[in-house]
């Protein structure tokens, strides 16, 4: 039976895959090849604003040390 406007998945469909974001940033930065600060100077490809830093900073977005990225 059709049901218009809505798409029902067939058997074995695959349901969506869930982004997880690195734990070390709040808000939430979904996985990214690099981020920088959306006032910044970098080339991203993906920018920022403020986020509180509270493990290991793999995109060096808090060089100050502080806890707070892009601040």
């Amino acid at each position: 039976m059709a049901t218009a406007g809505r798409s029902i998945p067939g058997p074995g469909a695959a349901a969506p895959v869930a982004q997880e974001c690195p734990p070390s940033y709040d808000p939430c930065l979904t996985p990214e090849p690099d981020y920088d600060c959306a006032d910044g100077e970098g080339d991203g490809p993906a920018y920022t604003g403020p986020v509180r830093v509270t493990g290991p900073d793999v995109y060096d977005l808090d060089r100050d040390g502080n806890g707070v990225g892009c601040d």
